[in-house]
C-alpha cells in the first residue's frame, strides 16, 4: 500500500510541475511570441520607409483603412537578405 501511495504522490507532483510550466508558459512567454509575430507581419506589410541606420520608420495599412506609423529593422544592415531564385 505504502508503494501505492508514493506512486500516487510521484504522479500528482508530476501533475502539478506541468501544470506549473504550461501555466508560465501562457503567462509568459506565448505574449512575447505573439507581439513578435504581430509586429513581423506589420513590417512585412510596410509602405513608405524611411531607413536610418539598423532602423526604418515606415507606415503600415491597419485592417480599418488607415495607416499606423511602425518602427521595423532595416534588412539592409541586419544581414538579412531574399533569395529569388
Amino acid at each position: 500500500m505504502k508503494e501505492a501511495t508514493g506512486e500516487l504522490n510521484m504522479t500528482v507532483v508530476t501533475v502539478v510541475a506541468i501544470a506549473a510550466v504550461a501555466a508560465f508558459f501562457y503567462a509568459f512567454v506565448w505574449p512575447a511570441i505573439q507581439r513578435s509575430i504581430e509586429q513581423n507581419t506589420r513590417c512585412a506589410a510596410a509602405q513608405n520607409c524611411q531607413c536610418d541606420g539598423d532602423t526604418c520608420d515606415c507606415q503600415w495599412l491597419n485592417d480599418e483603412g488607415t495607416y499606423e506609423d511602425i518602427e521595423c529593422p532595416n534588412n539592409d544592415t541586419t544581414g538579412n537578405t531574399q533569395n529569388n531564385g
